[in-house]
């Protein structure tokens, strides 16, 4: 029977010989995975994600990598004389020639050689459906060659790899981790046999399947027992669970991986990022109960801007769980503030020392009258600003912000990296101050890290295959320091959190929090000399948590992973050093509203004292109504029962208030007024009928009207924190 073979081979070899082989080098280059994976800065797997969905490949597996089980499985089914031919088992050829002529009975003859060589086919030696004699014929003579320039274990590999053992799943990687949820290498007898079992007939039944690995296992005096090989065949009838084998940064991955055996490496750190995951996990199962679903973590290294730790969203319970939270933009509530201050500092409007009067304050607006409050809607008097912004006071903070400007304030956020923030000023209005501007968790970690690194702000880096991004002074040295030396300042923010919270560390770190409007967001943003860790949770959908505030929401996962930071790396708890444009003074206030200290200032704005003026001396002027405010009627309270109560401060003897050029009596008294719509004018007059101050200010009629004291419709301008609203929290 050789001779006849070698007579139709030989007649086959202008049809076969023109089709080239690859090399074992071009086989496993050529390799595409179904799959892509994301690596930590280290080189471990981070994120599986599958890219390609008409098959189902993993990772090339190399033979050294696969359990002796499994090979001597394979042989025994496929190709029992696999290492003593040359690519065609002539003896197996003869018998199954013979089989055919004489009992017509079909049985193969195909080595692991011949079945590679019809995978690696380029020109139609194996055309599924079609196998008749000239195409065997090609297969065989393509077996041969292929063995003339590949060693036994390379092609035993590739074949392994390129099979198809059911459905979508190639390769024995996909095949063990699909059946049995591991690798290769830890295949027992039975796995082994079953899948060896498979290859003949990929998508055959489970009992039939079993049967031939009962079989094969009989005829290798395998200990392997067919109870259970049935047993292990059931799971044939379901679907494989191809489970990816890391799933760390689901997001990142939908990001970053575009094409099937694409591979980035992260600037993330695989341990870190477990411990951002564990982190906010626990903290979320313990917020269940306060309606708090999701959260989002980013770890920046501040000398490089490489993100060490990205959580895009770690709720157990989340309802939307492919939400990317470290870019979705959320209200930034009070973690602005510091910016705000950075600027009063640096244009001297204001230094650490300077006074605030955290006391109710009434704001024109274009869209009405803006009355901030604070968070425990108790105020504290005149604190300097170091109290104000470590104990994240809001009407200080909106007095600031009338000093410093809106729009100047919005340029500046711009500059830090707040791209979200690009409304004109109007839009934003005072309610800027406590956060009423949407941003990124990316976002607020990179501008904390500018005030981390004096100052200078840059993007933040997730590939290592990328350059560094540009660093750009953006906040000056000097007010940048004295800032985070205030967000730093344990005993400063006990006025508002106590001496005993999340924030306070072992170690020197800065850290502010904030809660946007009706409890809907929650941050906690801090660094220390060598790391930033912002920490966001809330619900994706926007609803309220219920009674979460930064210390009970965000902090205590902020805490968990600085102390973990610092605990490896105990020299990045120590501050940075004062820049030379920075002095300090011992300070006394007059009288005295805090306790004397050491203070720090920008050079040339340092004092000894500070003393608080007395009222009397700014003169006299109207207090009440303010210039240019709009009055709506509330529609809901009768005409009769509502009024504008017309003050004055300081007016001198015999002065007196006239509405409309009509005299309302003297200005030493408060005189309540039953608003009229229209256009009005209030003067203060001395006694000799002098104009001292005059403002003008106007009354919707009732059919305009939203809600009294000015506030609007909510569908007119954004959200300015009506009268006797909170704006942010702490």
């Amino acid at each position: 029977m050789a001779w006849v073979a070698a007579i139709l081979l030989a007649v086959s070899g202008a049809r076969a010989g023109s089709a080239a082989l690859p090399t074992p080098a071009e086989v496993h280059a050529a390799w595409r995975s179904s799959e892509a994976w994301l690596l930590d800065r280290h080189g471990e797997v981070l994120h599986e994600r599958r890219m390609d969905r008409n098959v189902r490949r993993l990772a090339w597996t190399t033979l050294d990598n696969m359990s002796p089980a499994l090979i001597r499985a394979v042989i025994q089914a496929e190709d029992r004389r696999f290492y003593r031919h040359s690519g065609v088992d002539w003896r197996a050829v003869a018998a199954a020639t013979w089989d055919r002529l004489v009992t017509g009975r079909r049985r193969g003859a195909s080595t692991l050689s011949m079945q590679l060589a019809a995978l690696l086919e380029r020109d139609g030696i194996a055309k599924p459906g079609h196998r008749g004699i000239p195409e065997k014929l090609a297969q065989m003579r393509a077996a041969l060659r292929l063995e003339e320039t590949w060693r036994k274990d390379e092609i035993l590999e590739a074949y392994l790899n390129l099979a198809v053992f059911r459905g979508e799943l190639q390769g024995i990687g996909t095949a063990a981790r699909g059946w049995f949820g591991k690798e290769p290498a830890g295949l027992n007898d039975h796995e082994a046999l079953l899948l060896a079992a498979l290859l003949p007939a990929p998508n055959a039944e489970p009992g039939d399947v079993s049967g031939r690995a009962c079989a094969l296992a009989a005829a290798g005096n395998s200990s392997a027992d067919c109870h259970e090989l049935q047993a292990l065949a059931a799971r044939l009838a379901r679907p494989p669970a191809v489970a990816t084998a890391a799933n760390l940064a689901p997001q990142l991955a939908q990001q970053l991986l575009r094409a099937p055996g694409e591979t980035v490496t992260t600037s993330l750190d695989a341990g870190l990022q477990r411990l951002a995951i564990d982190a906010l996990t626990e903290q979320l199962r313990a917020l269940i109960d306060r309606n708090v679903r999701d959260g989002a973590v980013v770890v920046a290294d501040n000398a490089s801007g490489d993100v060490l730790a990205y959580v895009a969203s770690g709720g157990p319970y989340s309802r939307s769980p492919a939400v990317d939270g470290a870019r979705a933009p959320r209200q930034a509530g009070s973690t602005l503030k510091p910016f705000l201050y950075a600027l009063a500092l640096e244009r001297r409007h204001l230094t650490a020392a300077s006074l605030l009067n955290d006391s109710p304050v009434n704001l024109e607006t274009p869209s009405g009258l803006y009355i901030p409050q604070n968070y425990d809607r108790d105020f504290k008097g005149m604190v300097s600003v170091r109290t104000a912004l470590a104990g994240s006071l809001n009407v200080p903070a909106v007095r600031a912000l009338a000093l410093v400007g809106v729009t100047p304030f919005r340029d500046y956020l711009q500059a830090l990296g707040y791209a979200g923030i690009d409304r004109d000023g109007e839009y934003y209005g005072y309610s800027l101050a406590l956060g009423s501007a949407e941003v990124s968790l990316l976002e607020q970690v990179a501008a904390y890290r500018a005030l981390a690194n004096g100052g200078r702000s840059g993007a933040l880096r997730l590939r290592l295959d990328t350059p560094f991004p540009t660093v750009r002074p953006a906040v000056d040295a000097a007010a940048a320091w004295v800032v985070a030396d205030v967000l730093a300042d344990r005993a400063s923010r006990a006025i508002t959190f106590g001496l005993d919270s999340p924030l306070s560390t072992r170690y020197w770190s800065a850290v502010k929090t904030g809660t946007s409007k009706d409890m809907r967001d929650n941050w906690c943003i801090g660094f220390s000399r060598r790391y930033t860790v912002g920490v966001w949770v809330g619900n994706f959908e926007g609803d309220a948590m219920h009674d979460v505030s930064g210390i009970t929401g965000a902090a205590p996962v902020w805490r968990t992973i600085m102390d973990s930071l610092h605990a490896q790396a105990p020299g990045a708890a120590r501050p940075e050093a004062p820049p030379s444009s920075v002095v300090s003074r011992e300070i006394v206030f007059l009288p005295p509203l805090e306790s004397p200290r050491r203070e720090w200032f920008l050079t040339g704005t340092e004092v000894g004292e500070v003393v608080l003026n007395d009222p009397a001396t700014r003169g006299p002027r109207i207090l009440s109504p303010p210039q240019g405010i709009v009055i709506a009627l509330d529609p809901d309270i009768p005409e009769a029962h509502q009024a504008v109560i017309m003050t004055a401060a300081a007016p001198p003897p015999g002065s007196e208030l006239q509405l409309d050029g009509t005299a309302l009596g003297s200005a030493t008294i408060h005189h309540p007024w039953r608003p009229v719509p229209g256009r009005h004018r209030l003067t203060l007059v001395d006694a000799h009928g002098t104009v001292i101050d005059a403002v003008e200010f106007s009354v919707r009629p009732l059919a305009n009207a939203a809600r009294v004291n000015g506030n609007p419709d909510p569908d007119e301008q954004p959200d300015q924190g009506a009268a006797g609203d909170t704006g942010s929290r702490h």
